[in-house]
């Protein structure tokens, strides 16, 4: 069972339903079996950017943050995952420059989230590869297109 804490620190015009974040959330995190507890906090560039520039030492806004929970089991008995942060205007710009729904992006990015509290990472080209595939293959089950057919 997913616990999903919805946080909305910035609004935007059609930001996606909870019943949607959770949907995304839950098809990248069915390989687990274990329950799971996450939040998502949705942010502005000024909040997105603090965090970047505090954990990554890069001074910009970028569309999400992942931050996998490092607690060991025997000290703390819930299912806990981590927390994503995801900055609503770098999300919708991105959409457009990219020509991309805002659904279509918003599940990619939710999903890539997700991937990386699970531990997938794309620092290698092998590790690269392995997630990206991932990503495509639970897009097109929503009926989402290639995110990365423009990379090729």
């Amino acid at each position: 069972m997913l616990e999903l804490d919805l946080q909305v620190a910035s609004q935007a015009a059609d930001l996606p339903s909870e019943a949607q974040f959770r949907s995304w959330c839950e098809i990248a995190l069915r390989q687990r079996t274990a329950d799971s507890e996450l939040t998502i906090r949705l942010v502005d560039e000024a909040e997105a950017r603090e965090l970047n520039h505090t954990y990554r030492q890069r001074d910009y806004a970028t569309n999400v943050l992942s931050f996998p929970a490092d607690v060991p089991d025997e000290l703390l008995d819930i299912p806990l995952l981590g927390d994503l942060v995801i900055c609503v205007p770098v999300v919708e710009r991105e959409a457009l420059e990219q020509e991309k729904t805002p659904q279509a992006h918003w599940a990619h990015l939710v999903i890539h989230g997700c991937l990386h509290l699970l531990g997938y990472d794309h620092i290698d080209d092998a590790e690269a590869e392995e997630m990206e595939a991932l990503e495509r293959t639970l897009l097109a089950e929503l009926g989402h297109p290639d995110p990365y057919a423009d990379d090729k």
